[in-house]
């Protein structure tokens, strides 16, 4: 069970990662993607801040997933999606923001996102006690079971 959370998270941040690269490499795919529009300036701050924010989560996604004891550090992208989330609520419903299509689909990316991370948290921060057959004894052969 952990090998498969590792690797779905692993899937995840792949995913994001790449989104990351993308836009870091040429923003213009944010442009569709996200429903933003922009030049000079704020294609530089589409450029940074939205390759940031998705590097970062593939980051500690992987930092969780791969090293041993380091599950907390799923926390990090759980808490970048979760702040995306919460401000997206609120613009809806304080400020009257539009819900649309895409939007609708963002929240629930994120909304999963944040599910998966702390769930995988969870999952891979259980300690992994062997099976009683496996032991091996202090003399370096395994303890007979009769």
């Amino acid at each position: 069970m952990i090998w498969i959370v590792r690797g779905i998270v692993i899937l995840w941040a792949a995913f994001f990662a790449l989104t990351g690269v993308q836009g870091l490499l040429s923003p213009a795919p944010y442009f569709d993607l996200f429903g933003v529009t922009g030049d000079g300036a704020a294609i530089n701050t589409l450029r940074a801040d939205l390759s940031a924010f998705f590097l970062v989560a593939a980051g500690g996604a992987l930092v969780g997933a791969l090293r041993p004891g380091a599950s907390r550090a799923l926390l990090v992208p759980a808490a970048l999606f979760g702040t995306a989330l919460i401000g997206r609520l609120l613009g809806v419903i304080l400020f009257g923001d539009p819900l649309t299509a895409g939007i609708t689909q963002a929240m629930i990316a994120e909304a999963l996102s944040i599910a998966l991370m702390l769930g995988a948290m969870r999952v891979l921060a259980t300690p992994v006690v062997p099976h009683p057959a496996t032991e091996v004894s202090d003399a370096g052969h395994t303890p007979n079971r009769d």
